[in-house]
């Protein structure tokens, strides 16, 4: 069988050694052995420390680490979303004086004579110059409701900035956690990729000298093969998890990212109930529909308002050449003659308007309850299993695999029962990595409902 060349090897025996190794472990042989045994226990033991400094290892020079904070802060100063929804906010803020304003006044010029040229006729009384003023005065009320009205619906567009910087944040650090868990888990690949190059250049060592069959060799080779596809499919994750960072920061989709860097793990300081209460009391989307109900609610007062005239008071100057100056004074009011065809169904409408937000309301209230459940659920379990792995799975498969190297050291145990081992570990190592994303994704997931911070 034809070797395949390899790039991560241990020490090669000399020739007279390798001719030694059919006839049983040599000392040569025994050290290798015990240097696999040496590998296997400083790149697989601790997750949380040896793979952190891997990691480094396995970036190139050029990559620049990124922080979470970074990233947040170009979000807040470049994504559209929250500039379009800043701007929204700043308009109905802006529109709040002119909803209680009195309307525009008519100011009105006439004059009553002869055409062409337009002068007055001599000897006419009612022949004058009319300069006058008139202002349209609503019902007492309805300027308030009006004002009102613009107030809460600026509120409400206050409180759906919140909730934009929220979601936006929000959906900035799940992408962060998921380019993270992609690289961490390249880095592992890259680990256990190195320990099968070994564990096959044992085996096509002790398959020279008959010491093992074939199947041994072929077994690490698919392992790696194994690896390496799985290496192909994270990048990628890394791709589209750069690519939605990107998004959201605004920039092209190719821009390069970097390489999150290491985090303080967050903390779940809240337990069901009082993520529960901070829901009802603080979260934006709730708040939103909250001042929707309040609006539409002034809404209909102010369609019960349209029932009363409006008026209009206004002040005339005559002026006339041959007789004395004349002033004039009006009161008028606008009758609601057709109410039960204008402000009866207005009013209706108000009505069904109020329903309507309000039982949008009930349903944005029972929605959240459900997703703080849900993010809470999966964030206490990932939290769990995360534990889990670091204090005792992690540490108990370490432990297998090197009982297992050194048990193939003396023929107790065969091959694929040693390639078992290592396998083991690589997958409750990806797990461990998994369950800390999934935990801090899971807690970004609960800040747009609870209003609150909870991964710094």
């Amino acid at each position: 069988m034809k070797r395949r060349t390899n790039n991560h090897r241990f020490f090669s025996p000399p020739p007279k050694a390798a001719a030694n190794l059919a006839g049983g472990p040599t000392a040569f042989h025994r050290l290798r052995l015990f240097m696999l045994c040496f590998f296997c226990s400083f790149c697989l033991a601790a997750p949380l420390h040896v793979f952190a400094e891997g990691s480094e290892q396995q970036a190139s020079p050029e990559t620049k680490e990124i922080t979470l904070e970074e990233l947040i802060k170009a979000a807040a100063e470049n994504n559209p979303e929250i500039k379009s929804s800043a701007q929204a906010a700043a308009a109905s803020k802006a529109r709040i004086p002119a909803a209680g304003t009195l309307p525009d006044p008519t100011v009105k010029f006439e004059t009553m004579g002869n055409l062409i040229p337009p002068t007055l006729m001599k000897g006419d009384p009612s022949s004058a110059r009319t300069y006058g003023i008139e202002q349209e005065i609503p019902f007492p009320g309805k300027l308030g409701l009006r004002e009102n009205i613009a107030s809460v619906e600026a509120e409400s567009q206050r409180h759906n900035l919140e909730l934009v910087n929220f979601k936006v944040i929000s959906e900035l650090k799940q992408a962060f956690f998921d380019l993270y868990l992609v690289n961490k888990t390249i880095d592992v690949l890259f680990k256990n990729k190195e320990l099968l190059d070994n564990f096959e250049n044992i085996a096509e060592s002790r398959y020279k000298v008959g010491q093992t069959s074939q199947q041994d060799v072929l077994k690490a080779q698919v392992e790696i093969s194994k690896v390496l596809d799985r290496l192909l499919s994270q990048g990628e994750k890394k791709r589209i998890a750069e690519a939605k960072i990107n998004s959201l920061l605004y920039r092209p989709a190719e821009t390069p990212v970097g390489r999150p860097a290491e985090f303080k793990k967050a903390e779940l300081a809240y337990s069901l109930e009082d993520l529960t209460q901070l829901a009802q009391s603080n979260s934006p989307a709730l708040k939103v529909s909250e001042s929707e109900v309040s609006r539409k609610g002034q809404e209909v007062e102010l369609a019960r308002k349209e029932f009363y005239p409006d008026f209009a008071a206004g002040f005339t100057f005559f002026e006339r050449e041959e007789n004395p100056n004349m002033y004039g004074l009006m009161v008028s009011a606008k009758l609601p003659l057709y109410f039960w065809r204008k402000q009866q169904p207005e009013l209706d409408a108000a009505k069904l308007n109020l329903s309507s937000a309000t039982n949008t309301r009930e349903s944005t209230l029972s929605t959240l309850r459900y997703q703080v459940r849900e993010a809470y659920t999966t964030a206490a379990t990932s939290e769990k299993l995360a534990n889990l792995y670091v204090s005792a799975i992690v540490p108990q498969s370490n432990l297998a695999l090197n009982s297992a190297v050194a048990n193939y050291q003396v023929g107790k145990i065969d091959f694929l029962q040693l390639i078992d081992a290592s396998v083991s570990l690589l997958e409750y190592q990806l797990k461990y990595y998994e369950a800390m994303a999934q935990f801090h994704k899971a807690l970004a997931q609960l800040e747009p409902l609870v209003g609150v911070e909870l991964v710094k």
